[in-house]
């Protein structure tokens, strides 16, 4: 829950301005996110932040700060559902169930330069099926009525290896069926805002030998050198960082009706 008054915003990237505990320099460039940040005491919709230590994380790039910015909360739910709730590996198959979200696209670039396929990601909107294709999805499945299993096995017959389930608690049984004997899905995000499983009986809603688990970690499932790589193929040219658009902090009110408009392909990102 939030409490208020308060300032929101779960992650930040910026400089440190003061350590007194003297972990990180003046200057050093560092992203911070999640661990209460916006909801129980104030968070990154400001110029100033102060936020435990413990949720810091350092990098030094010379990306711009509209791409910095776009980093942190994101590779860090993508990279710890993939490796704490999924534990992926190579040339295994996954499913991205809300693919055009931030999360869902920093998810397919990941599966990609780890070595997986075939990438399924899911849209609701056909439109945006170019823009998942260019970040290494194989197969864009047009959400239109939460199911897809079965255009899932039509393509891998014995269901995906793995699943990152975004959208939440609608599509979670249809990702389940879509899912091998053996298989593992995560559940990591709630897209439709819908939480809860109603009248929830776990023999009939699993399927036998499906493997469910979920992940809702903080920064210290993302290590340094982990974000600092990222950055450094980003700046190389060889990852990417899905950016829908900037806004300016007196753009802070437009950023949200877009994000509840479900426009963006991708990451908003608002600078200071």
């Amino acid at each position: 829950g939030v409490t208020f008054p308060r300032v929101l915003g779960i992650e930040a990237t910026g400089t440190i301005v003061s350590c007194p505990g003297n972990e990180f320099a003046h200057g050093q460039q560092v992203a911070a996110m999640m661990g209460g940040m916006g909801r129980t005491f104030d968070g990154g919709y400001a110029e100033y932040t102060c936020v435990p230590v413990s949720q810091v994380i350092p990098f030094t790039s010379a990306l711009p700060w509209s791409t910095l910015g776009a980093v942190g909360e994101m590779l860090q739910t993508a990279y710890g559902s993939m490796t704490v709730g999924l534990d992926a590996k190579p040339h295994q198959s996954i499913l991205i169930r809300g693919g055009t979200s931030s999360v869902g696209m920093a998810t397919a670039v990941l599966a990609k330069r780890l070595g997986m396929g075939p990438i399924l990601s899911t849209t609701r909107n056909a439109a945006k099926a170019d823009a998942l294709r260019a970040i290494g999805v194989d197969h864009v499945l047009v959400d239109a009525n939460g199911s897809v299993a079965a255009a899932v096995r039509a393509i891998v017959p014995d269901g995906v290896d793995t699943a990152l389930e975004l959208v939440g608690t609608p599509t979670l049984r249809d990702t389940l069926r879509a899912t091998r004997r053996g298989g593992v899905v995560c559940f990591a995000g709630m897209l439709s805002n819908q939480w809860i499983v109603d009248r929830f009986y776990p023999n009939d809603y699993i399927p036998s030998g499906v493997r469910l688990t979920s992940y809702s970690g903080n920064a210290a499932d993302l290590p340094p050198a982990v974000l600092q790589t990222f950055l450094d193929d980003v700046a190389a040219g060889v990852a990417s960082v899905p950016i829908h658009k900037v806004y300016s902090m007196d753009e802070i009110v437009a950023a949200h009706k877009d994000m509840e408009a479900d426009v963006a392909t991708g990451k908003l990102v608002v600078l200071t």
